[in-house]
């Protein structure tokens, strides 16, 4: 039986306290992330910045990357930032370190939020069901997810090939009073492990992956997301337990869309029914209502 197929307009991340996308314009976007406001490059962002004369900076900002033509960039600081400081996402109890890193990044993907939502609430019906979910979380760079997928009930294996990545997840996983929780947490190439796992015999009743357009495994393994992706689905689909839960593939390049990934998703369960659904994932703009797309989800569900 094939899985019903929905086409979903932009779902947007819109309960956050510490966190705000406060303005964006001129490749730039404004945030607070709790007490700290940082400002930002994002190739998105190419309408231009409303309330500032041409080519003027935002005030009230206290930390302001520089990207530099060469690659990468640098910080540069009105006042003295503490080099990490918490931030919580209270609808579902989590605490996350955050840390502004020489790429840009602060350590979380605030937008996901969304989906943390959408599946820990499945989650949690299962539990209530007497079952506890096993959940693969694939790419999980610094654990949110993985955290988020615990705090509901699920044990969760997070995988990534950064050691640094992981240590950071086990540092959120405690935050968020998650230190006993049933979490493994891996460096390895995701690949590489999926098939362990296949000899290994183990099952898992949901996946999440957030594949990279280009990668590096533990061992030096060359990743390319139009090549690997569809290969490593297919070994994932080996992993799934007879009644899964959901599969979860998000993604932050310019050479996927949502309906790919659907297509992808379609193909994969054309089998097992249930329901898929794909679009963009998104923040809203504090300041006009707007909001910034930053990057696709595709769900497969069971119904």
């Amino acid at each position: 039986m094939r899985p019903a197929i929905q086409h979903s307009p932009l779902i947007v991340a819109d309960r956050w306290e510490d966190y705000a996308l406060l303005d964006a314009g001129a490749g730039m976007k404004k945030e607070k992330w709790g007490p700290y406001t940082l400002v930002r490059p994002d190739p998105q962002v190419i309408w231009p910045q409303q309330g500032q004369p041409r080519g003027a900076r935002w005030d009230g900002w206290d930390g302001l990357y520089h990207r530099s033509e060469q690659g990468g960039g640098r910080w540069e600081y009105k006042r003295a930032l503490p080099d990490d400081w918490k931030i919580r996402y209270g609808p579902l109890g989590l605490t996350f370190r955050i840390h502004p890193t020489s790429f840009k990044h602060t350590g979380l993907f605030p937008e996901q939020a969304a989906n943390w939502d959408w599946f820990s609430a499945k989650i949690r019906t299962a539990v209530a069901a007497g079952r506890t979910p096993s959940v693969l979380n694939l790419f999980g760079y610094t654990g949110a997810a993985t955290v988020a997928a615990a705090k509901a009930g699920a044990s969760v294996c997070h995988v990534d090939a950064s050691e640094g990545m992981v240590k950071w997840c086990r540092e959120n996983a405690v935050l968020s009073g998650l230190s006993e929780a049933p979490i493994r947490t891996i460096v390895d190439d995701c690949l590489k492990f999926v098939r362990r796992e296949q000899k290994r015999g183990r099952f898992y009743d949901a996946i999440i992956m957030d594949p990279p357009t280009y990668g590096r495994g533990s061992g030096g393994e060359m990743w390319r997301l139009e090549d690997s992706l569809w290969e490593l689905l297919l070994e994932c689909r080996a992993l799934l337990t007879p009644s899964p839960l959901f599969f979860l593939i998000n993604a932050y390049t310019a050479r996927l869309s949502p309906t790919v990934v659907i297509n992808l998703l379609a193909e994969l369960f054309h089998e097992r029914g249930g329901r898929i659904t794909g679009g963009e994932i998104g923040l809203p703009i504090h300041r006009d209502g707007k909001v910034l797309p930053c990057g696709i989800y595709g769900r497969w569900e069971s119904t």
